[in-house]
C-alpha cells in the first residue's frame, strides 16, 4: 500500500514537471505571436491538467496512455527546432567570428569595434585583425554584474606586448529586436555567438550604456596556457560557424563553455556551483590558483572594479590602460617569465 501511494507521488511529480516544460516550451517555441504561444501554452497546461485529474482522480483506465501519447507528440515537434545561422540578427551579433591559425600567426576576421553611444546609437565597425600568440603577455578575466551578487557575464581578454587586447565573448545571439529572457534559454530561444571585439567597444558598452558594475582579474597562466586558450577560442568560433549551436541558461553559456575550454589545458579542474552562479568566479579562481593570493577576493575587487574609470574615459584615451589603472598585473606561475 505504502509502495503504491509512494509511486502515485512520484508520477503525480513527473507528471506536473513534464507539463510545466510543455507549457514553457509551447510558450517560448511554438509557431504564431506572443498571444498564439500563450493560447497553446494553456491549452497544454488545461489538458494535461484535465487527463491527471481523470487519471487520479476518476481512475479513468486510458488516461496514462493519453498522456504519454500528448509528450512523445511534443517532445518529436521538440527534435525538429534546429539552430539557424540565417535568422534578421541584431546589429552586435550580425556577423560571426572566424580565424584562421597558422604556427603563431592569427587571422581573425569579424571582430567587432562598435563606437556605442547609446544602446541602439551606435557606429557599426567589424574588422579583420592580426596576432601573434608569441607576444601574448595577459589573460584578464572581466566580470559584469547585471542582475545582483550573484550573476555576472564572464568575458576573458587577452592582452599583448605592444598594448593591444581582445576579448572573447559568450553571447546569445538575439534576433532583431528580441531581448533577452534567462527562462527562454532554457527552450532553445536563442542560438549561441562568440565574439571577439575590442575592450573600448565590449567593456563600454556595458559599463557606460547599459549600466552594469564591471570588474578585471589578472588570471595566473603561463604562456602555453595562455596561447591553448586562445586557439580554443578560435577553434569554437570556426565550430559554431559551420555547425550553429542553441544557447542554455545552465550547460551552455558564458562560463560553461570556458570551463569546457580550460580543462582542455588542465584536465583537474574542478566542476563547481560558481560556475553556474557566475559572480563568485573571483573565489573559485582564487581556490584553484588562476588568481593570486597576495590580496584577498574582496581586495581584488576593489583593485578591479574597473566601471568608473571606463565611464570617465575619453574618446582620444587608451581604453585598456585606462581601465587597468591600478589593477596589479598576475604573478605568472614560476618559470614563466611573461609579463
Amino acid at each position: 500500500m505504502l509502495a503504491r501511494g509512494i509511486t502515485g507521488v512520484l508520477a503525480a511529480i513527473l507528471l506536473f514537471v513534464s507539463g510545466a516544460w510543455g507549457a514553457f516550451a509551447l510558450a517560448f517555441r511554438s509557431p504564431g505571436n506572443r498571444a498564439v504561444r500563450g493560447t497553446l501554452a494553456t491549452l497544454w497546461m488545461t489538458g494535461c491538467a484535465g487527463l491527471w485529474v481523470a487519471w487520479l482522480g476518476w481512475h479513468v483506465a486510458w488516461a496514462p496512455l493519453g498522456l504519454v501519447i500528448a509528450f512523445a507528440v511534443l517532445l518529436a515537434w521538440w527534435a525538429t527546432i534546429r539552430p539557424r545561422n540565417d535568422r534578421t540578427w541584431a546589429d552586435d551579433v550580425a556577423r560571426l567570428l572566424q580565424g584562421k591559425v597558422d604556427g603563431s600567426h592569427v587571422e581573425l576576421q569579424n571582430v567587432r569595434d562598435f563606437d556605442w553611444r547609446g544602446e541602439d546609437d551606435y557606429e557599426v565597425r567589424w574588422d579583420t585583425r592580426e596576432y601573434d600568440l608569441d607576444r601574448l603577455a595577459s589573460a584578464d578575466a572581466i566580470l559584469s554584474y547585471w542582475s545582483g551578487e550573484a550573476i555576472a557575464h564572464a568575458m576573458l581578454s587577452f592582452g599583448f606586448d605592444d598594448g593591444r587586447h581582445v576579448v572573447f565573448s559568450v553571447e546569445i545571439r538575439r534576433k532583431r529586436g528580441e531581448a533577452f529572457s534567462e527562462i527562454g534559454g532554457f527552450f532553445r530561444q536563442f542560438e549561441l555567438v562568440l565574439i571577439a571585439a575590442d575592450e573600448r567597444d565590449i567593456v563600454r558598452v556595458r559599463t557606460n550604456v547599459r549600466g552594469e558594475d564591471d570588474y578585471l582579474f589578472p588570471l595566473r597562466m603561463t604562456r602555453d596556457a595562455m596561447r591553448s586558450l586562445f586557439v580554443s577560442y578560435v577553434e569554437a568560433a570556426n565550430a559554431l560557424a559551420r555547425t550553429p549551436r542553441f544557447y542554455n541558461t545552465v550547460t551552455s553559456n558564458c562560463t560553461t563553455i570556458v570551463y569546457r575550454m580550460a580543462k582542455r589545458i588542465d584536465g583537474g579542474l574542478p566542476f563547481d556551483p560558481r560556475l553556474l552562479l557566475t559572480g563568485y568566479l573571483p573565489e573559485y579562481f582564487r581556490d584553484n590558483g588562476a588568481l593570486d593570493s597576495r590580496f584577498s577576493v574582496d581586495e581584488w575587487r576593489r583593485l578591479g572594479r574597473i566601471t568608473e574609470r571606463a565611464r570617465a574615459s575619453r574618446p582620444e584615451d587608451d581604453f585598456s590602460a585606462v581601465i587597468r589603472e591600478s589593477v596589479p598585473p598576475a604573478q605568472l606561475p614560476s618559470g614563466d617569465s611573461t609579463a
